[in-house]
């Protein structure tokens, strides 16, 4: 769950995650709707995945404990050299290294590196740099102690050098320009896409479909589709309907929700219908009360689902 997501965030999710799970076994037992749901506002959702495969191999082929050799550890799914040295340093006190973002930050200003973490090359040099100072004794200590570090004294901007228990021995502060360390590296440019769904209710419930794709696989929301530039969103979104075996009356409620995942910002068109004739549903759809579902949502789900801006009426037919 700490990767890519702030302490403070994380607190509640992983106390009500290990409530539901409270084991290996229930974790590796579980559906994969129900973790999707544990982690729901999270984001990242392929972590989560991964996650329960992770459980599910460690069940099948250790034993059901978690194997704390380096390379056993690290071919589970989902975990990369960070997890690695993490986890292993500080649950099995390996002498392993750990490189997030706050470290890197850390390292390159201590010792005046004009490197980035995103860059291969100055990646190689941070990693090098992290292995030959961690300490004989108490790895993990030193690693959680060099992320604290970063996340709350080294910040990005604004560092609180006058508070940093290094501050005598850091390069970049001598020079006077601690913030313009580590080098910046270019982000991917941001994508902008139109995308529509459509909002029927029954009962307190609402029509959901599961997404499919690598972002949100496995996740339910609306019924929508991406919509091209010149595109028809209606026309679009009655043949997705069509293909669900659904055919409803709709219209545009001029209302548009900003969504941002990773680096596409999307604007979504919010539609509402009801259903004329229905098909049986045989998995592709359902009706979810969001506010108790047992499924993972998307943000954008919950977003609709919280605040309720369009009311429709009931369904001329359609399956219970």
């Amino acid at each position: 769950m700490l990767q890519q997501t702030q302490v403070d965030t994380v607190r509640p999710y992983y106390a009500a995650f290990v409530r539901r799970f409270p084991s290996i076994s229930a974790l590796a037992a579980a559906r994969p709707d129900a973790v999707l749901a544990a982690w729901s506002g999270l984001g990242y959702y392929g972590r989560a995945r991964h996650l329960h495969e992770a459980a599910r191999l460690v069940v099948r082929e250790h034993g059901g404990r978690i194997p704390d050799d380096p390379e056993r550890f690290g071919a589970l799914p989902g975990v990369g050299r960070y997890t690695t040295g993490a986890v292993l340093s500080i649950a099995f006190d390996h002498r392993l290294p750990v490189l997030d973002g706050n470290v890197a930050r850390v390292l390159s200003r201590l010792h005046g590196l004009r490197a980035s973490v995103r860059d291969p090359r100055g990646a190689r040099r941070l990693w090098a740099m992290a292995a030959s100072l961690v300490p004989m004794r108490a790895p993990g200590d030193w690693n959680q102690a060099l992320m604290e570090l970063g996340a709350t004294v080294c910040l990005p901007r604004a560092p609180r050098c006058g508070q940093c228990p290094v501050a005598r021995g850091c390069r970049a502060l001598a020079l006077g320009r601690p913030e313009a360390y580590p080098t910046t590296v270019a982000r991917r440019p941001v994508e902008r896409l139109r995308r529509a769904v459509v909002v029927i209710e029954r009962g307190g419930k609402l029509l959901m479909t599961q997404r499919r794709g690598v972002l949100l696989e496995g996740l339910w929301e609306p019924p929508g589709v991406e919509v091209p530039a010149g595109a028809d969103a209606g026309a679009r979104l009655r043949a997705a309907l069509a293909r669900l075996g659904l055919k409803a009356r709709i219209r545009d409620t001029g209302r548009r929700v900003r969504h941002v995942i990773t680096h596409r910002a999307i604007e979504v068109e919010v539609w509402e219908g009801a259903l004329a004739t229905t098909a049986p549903a045989v998995g592709a759809w359902r009706w979810i009360d969001s506010r108790g579902a047992r499924v993972g949502l998307t943000a954008l789900a919950a977003r609709l689902s919280s605040r309720p801006s369009v009311k429709v009426g009931a369904s001329l037919a359609g399956p219970g």
